[in-house]
């Protein structure tokens, strides 16, 4: 039978007491949200890439304590990495030249990734890899790209559940989605951004997502919603349920047909990502 997890990207706010949390000045804030959530997107871990010759990868006693704080029915889905996942350093300003990441697509760097989390393993759910827009600079092809992620897996160690999240409207194409099928990957549907909506993605090429898929919800405006929030997340600022109602719609089929979903909500998609929940959970 399929399985919905339904929790939120990154978990440690104060304003959510009173929603998730007690008042309890001192608190474990993962161990009191597992108790209401079955999952949880880690996000910290993926500002990794520090320097051309450093990069900062998961520390073993963090894994351990986050480990020790849920049950263990709980899962995680992570943002791994971007020493994995970026072409090129980040730049300032585009007259900056460009300068490559040899970490990139680096089975080395995921193994001591995995090798940092391993007490975590029981507990994993998608291991998400999130590529960038990548420009014609950055990456002359999608055949090229799809080659080289194809490499990668090839070498990277198939116990775990990858999934695989595009910023390139134009990549998301049947040849992207057989791929996907083809390698038993994980796809990521994104909401938010300039990415199209996930509506149009699901009619198009919904008939590859076999098993397992992650579903994440983020706002259009980033910054827009911060200003109205001023870092207040507990109460519905920008609300979508029109859009909500065609998610659910692709929940609904996503389970019939036996499909395990991850469903991370965001902040940013309204304002509060556990009322954004309770909001969809009210309707399935």
């Amino acid at each position: 039978m399929s399985e919905l997890r339904i929790g939120t990207c990154s978990w440690k706010y104060d304003s959510w007491r009173g929603i998730v949390y007690s008042p309890n000045p001192k608190i474990n804030y993962l161990k009191e949200y597992s108790a209401k959530y079955s999952t949880v997107e880690i996000d910290q871990w993926f500002w990794s890439l520090t320097s051309e010759k450093n990069i900062v990868l998961p520390k073993q006693d963090v894994a351990a304590a986050y480990n020790l704080s849920v049950p263990d029915n709980f899962r995680f889905t992570i943002k791994m990495p971007n020493s994995i996942t970026l072409t090129h350093h980040y730049r300032k300003n585009k007259t900056e030249p460009l300068i490559q990441n040899k970490y990139f697509l680096s089975v080395e760097v995921l193994n001591r990734t995995m090798e940092n989390i391993s007490v975590m393993k029981d507990k994993l759910g998608p291991l998400m890899l999130q590529f960038e827009y990548l420009n014609k600079e950055k990456m002359p092809s999608q055949t090229i790209f799809l080659e080289k992620l194809e490499n990668f897996f090839h070498s990277a160690d198939r116990q775990y559940s990858y999934g695989i999240e595009i910023r390139n409207p134009n990549y998301l194409n049947k040849d992207f989605f057989e791929f996907i099928e083809k390698n038993k990957l994980v796809f990521v549907f994104l909401e938010g951004y300039y990415m199209p909506d996930i509506t149009t993605i699901y009619e198009k090429f919904g008939s590859h997502i076999k098993d397992k898929v992650v579903i994440r919800l983020h706002g259009p405006d980033r910054a827009g919603i911060e200003k109205k929030t001023k870092g207040e997340w507990n109460k519905i600022v920008e609300p979508k349920d029109e859009e909500l109602g065609r998610i659910i719609e692709i929940i609904k089929d996503l389970l019939s047909k036996e499909v395990d979903i991850y469903l991370n909500v965001n902040n940013h998609y309204e304002g509060s990502a556990p009322l954004t929940i309770n909001k969809i959970l009210s309707k399935l």
